[in-house]
């Protein structure tokens, strides 16, 4: 939410998506493997032209790929069919298509949140083992792409968020990167006195999937947790709570600037691009961005990143990324099968990290000596990853996160005391998670 990327949103127009949510959630679940995506009978050898969406290519790495792919497959090109940038928004398309049981994404970049509700409405297609081997992959990316112990997708990328800050500053004040959320208060009241314009912190903070991502970053780094292992909602905990407290407190006392309300993820990383933060929650999609010496940042070789804070030491980041899965309607099965290998193959995966400073879903690289030297985050990241905590499994996940949202966004606004609104939400969830 991962570049996410996740990877990573906002409705662009809530009504419509609100109707498209509704319809979601009142369509009956099929039993997995049902409606036509169980993995036998499908023509493997079917080949030809494919269809490929996602989001918006925020990284810029795709059109060299997908040329790449055309340029040696003549007779199986890829069309790139490029969504809206916020995920809200990707996910009512993908479902648009899935309801009208259409082939006409072949192939879709799918959230790794996503990946059960749409295995089970029958819109992906089960992948055999046997022809799509995880081994050496990230667990955690095989996890998310997996449904019943079944799986309905392939691991395209995966995600950790990290703590961007400005080293030139703490090194100046010989500070260190913070392992609590007091460090870092402590390191903006002693630098930022003499940082005109600049705020301590920011994420993302926008009604929308990022304040998921952040809001359980928050809640999981203050020792809470949303739903317990065996699927039971625990928000209304004086742990969650604290972590809800923090993120309201930090609007409060300014150490969040009053604009970063409205931020998601590019908004917050133009501005530590601007010079105008000291500490930027993100994914790492925005290393190389903020590192480009076009004139466009700001901080070039001024940086570094760090695993997040939390409230008594390291925090806990929200696993991200994305799957890429196959539509259960689409023709021409066997080179989208091809296709989705190819892509999680190290050449590619390598491609993404170098070009676009996306987190890989193959373990090796992420000890690869030389990788490690061209990236210098990359170790941070892979542990970000390993620390990761993924966001609720849910048929009904799209009802879920807009209950998380509502509950934190009304919060952050001064509308609702932090304990008055998780409880609340845990009344949704209950209600939700039955």
């Amino acid at each position: 939410m991962s570049h996410a990327r996740t990877t990573r949103r906002v409705l662009a127009a809530v009504a419509t998506f609100g109707a498209l949510l509704v319809t979601a959630a009142c369509s009956t679940p099929t039993t997995p493997g049902a409606s036509g995506s169980a993995a036998g009978g499908v023509n493997w050898d079917e080949r030809g032209p494919i269809t490929y969406a996602q989001g918006k290519d925020t990284a810029g790495v795709w059109k060299d790929v997908l040329a790449k792919w055309d340029a040696d497959h003549p007779n199986e090109k890829v069309t790139f069919t490029e969504l809206s940038p916020e995920a809200d928004q990707q996910r009512a398309d993908m479902i648009k298509r899935g309801q009208a049981k259409s082939g006409e994404f072949s192939v879709m970049s799918v959230d790794v949140v996503w990946t059960s509700e749409f295995a089970a409405n029958g819109w992906l297609q089960e992948l055999p083992a046997d022809r799509f081997p995880t081994t050496g992959m990230l667990a955690s990316a095989v996890d998310a792409s997996t449904y019943f112990n079944k799986l309905y997708a392939y691991p395209q990328g995966s995600d950790g968020a990290m703590l961007y800050y400005r080293k030139d500053l703490l090194d100046k004040a010989n500070l260190e990167a913070p392992k609590t959320w007091d460090e870092m208060q402590a390191a903006c009241d002693k630098v930022l006195p003499d940082q005109k314009g600049m705020s301590c912190y920011a994420g993302q903070h926008q009604k929308y999937e990022g304040l998921t991502c952040n809001i359980a970053e928050a809640v999981n780094s203050a020792g809470g947790e949303f739903i317990t292992a065996d699927g039971k909602p625990a928000v209304n905990s004086p742990e969650a709570i604290a972590g809800l407290q923090w993120m309201v407190d930090g609007f409060k006392s300014g150490m969040i600037p009053a604009d970063a309300i409205t931020w998601k993820e590019e908004e917050g990383r133009q501005a530590f691009q601007d010079g105008k933060l000291l500490f930027h929650r993100n994914w790492p999609y925005v290393w190389n961005l903020a590192q480009k010496d076009d004139g466009s940042s700001k901080v070039v070789g001024k940086f570094a990143g760090a695993p997040l804070p939390g409230k008594t030491g390291l925090g806990v980041s929200t696993l991200g990324g994305h799957n890429i899965g196959i539509s259960a309607f689409t023709k021409n099965k066997g080179t989208a099968g091809d296709f989705i290998k190819w892509i999680a193959s190290e050449e590619i995966q390598k491609i993404f990290l170098e070009k676009g400073s996306l987190a890989p879903i193959l373990e090796s690289l992420y000890a690869d000596p030389a990788l490690n030297e061209q990236f210098p985050y990359l170790s941070t990241l892979g542990e970000s990853i390993k620390l990761a905590k993924a966001r609720p499994k849910a048929v009904k996940y799209g009802d879920v996160t807009l209950a998380i949202q509502d509950a934190t966004y009304s919060a952050l606004q001064k509308q609702t005391e932090p304990a008055a609104a998780f409880g609340e939400l845990q009344t949704k969830l209950e209600g939700l998670l039955q």
